[in-house]
């Protein structure tokens, strides 16, 4: 099913499995009153845990770790074949074309940053200010024009939106960047039709998917975007790499992202005491030191492991979490959910919301350090989406703020976020839904105070 129908649906005959094996699934945290729990990992969106798959397979393969395209010896070559058949799994999880290629970064930030830094001089490039930071800062302070949308109230609008930006961009290159499911609300953008009409309108287009990749199959045949990019992190592979895979020619045309060894195919010292150097062309020309063969083999082990774990499976489950946690929240009055499209569009597991009465900084302290839930609360790394989506509310009054810094005149803007994939068992989404509940009707039990940026429980007594 292409991740850009407008309603979710479920094969009948898909039979919905147990949650995926990952780390950290049995981990005890201690709560401020003494007591031990079994944590509720719910930040899958910021860092997914690993995957058991690829921690065991990252553990087989550790004692023969070598450099990777360096040397002659076993362990070399062994690592290189490994490096080279991770970036081959990469290809295939993607459905890349014949020529396209992958190169390994550090993250999503890193990617875009990547093809930021190639992009042909003069490009001009079109982004929805609904974006994360990491797909809508990399492209000022390059000399290129930057146009930012306003956000979007429906997929409609969205599509009219960067359809009539690009009308009136004129001649020369120009790229489109837009995410696959926010990071923010969870739902699941028109990845395919703005490509149709990027490409309508003589553009190319790059689709941040950190957050889609690890819920949906990403297809980038189908999808027809000319890039895409996400990282192992949140993909159950957090062994700090990342992925930009799509066309070449922009990529070999440019200079190497970074200057260095395995960038480089030829150095030669000029009469004049200078260096001449013939660069790579290829994944090499951007991938300069030593790889990290550990961080890309971790992820082909994470696309090998969704693979096969069946994607239509795994979203199914994922489905009906969504839908009990919806039911959960739309029966606390006081809890109002972030959307930009709509309560009923087509969503990934993540799902941001206020409460009437409570900073959400105050709020998500106390999940923690009361309940051992983990959740995330502030701006999300994405400021103009949050503040859009809350209008300006300010956040109630509280012992301690917002961690992220707000606007001049804002005393407090911030949120909650839930997230959860592949890894989370129904127990969690339920323990959660029990501790909102609690926490709206009887308040926290222990009084919190600002340490270091962040809301934690007040010991001092």
């Amino acid at each position: 099913m292409s991740v850009v129908a407008r309603n979710v649906t479920v094969c009948p005959d898909v039979q919905v499995q147990q949650p995926l094996a990952v780390l950290g699934r049995d981990v005890e945290v201690p709560l401020v009153n003494g007591e031990k729990v079994t944590y509720a990992a719910l930040d899958y969106a910021a860092s997914a845990p690993a995957l058991q798959r690829v921690w065991d397979d990252v553990a087989a393969y550790a004692p023969y770790y070598g450099s990777v395209h360096r040397g002659a010896g076993y362990l070399s070559q062994l690592s290189t074949d490994l490096f080279e058949q991770s970036r081959a799994a990469v290809a295939d999880f993607l459905d890349l074309r014949e020529d396209d290629q992958v190169v390994f970064t550090r993250a999503t930030t890193d990617s875009l940053n990547l093809l930021a830094a190639a992009l042909p001089s003069g490009t001009r490039v079109f982004a929805f200010e609904t974006e994360h930071h990491a797909s809508l800062l990399p492209w000022p302070g390059r000399g290129l024009e930057v146009a930012y949308l306003r956000a979007p109230r429906s997929v409609s609008e969205a599509v009219a939106a960067l359809d009539a930006a690009l009308s009136t961009a004129g001649e020369g290159p120009k790229l489109v960047c837009v995410t696959g499911a926010s990071n923010v609300t969870g739902e699941i953008w028109p990845v395919a039709e703005l490509a149709a009409v990027a490409h309508g309108r003589g553009a190319r287009i790059v689709l941040d998917a950190a957050q889609l990749a690890p819920h949906h199959r990403v297809s980038v045949r189908e999808l027809d975007v000319d890039w895409v990019a996400f990282s192992g992190h949140k993909l159950y592979a957090p062994f700090g790499a990342g992925v930009l895979a799509g066309r070449a020619d922009w990529l070999d045309a440019a200079e190497p992202y970074l200057a260095g060894g395995g960038a480089s195919r030829t150095v030669a010292r000029q009469i004049d005491g200078s260096v001449a150097v013939e660069w790579h062309q290829g994944p090499a020309r951007h991938e300069a030191g030593s790889p990290n063969v550990i961080g890309a083999y971790a992820i082909a082990s994470a696309c090998r492991a969704l693979t096969e774990a069946g994607f239509d499976a795994l979203q199914a489950r994922e489905q009906q979490l969504i839908e009990r946690l919806r039911a959960g929240l739309a029966e606390v009055p006081e809890v109002r959910v972030l959307t930009l499209f709509g309560e009923d569009h087509p969503r990934v597991g993540v799902l941001s919301f206020v409460v009437q009465g409570w900073n959400s900084s105050h709020f998500a302290a106390a999940l923690s350090a009361e309940y051992g839930i983990g959740v995330r609360d502030g701006l999300f790394c994405a400021h103009p989406l949050v503040r859009t989506l809350l209008g300006g509310e300010e956040a109630a009054p509280s012992e301690c703020g917002a961690p992220e810094p707000s606007l001049p005149g804002e005393r407090s803007l911030n949120a909650i976020r839930v997230s959860f994939g592949a890894g989370t068992p129904d127990e969690h989404v339920d323990r959660f839904l029990a501790a909102v509940r609690e926490l709206v009707a009887g308040g926290s039990a222990w009084s919190y105070r600002t340490e270091g940026g962040r809301c934690v429980p007040d010991t001092r007594r």
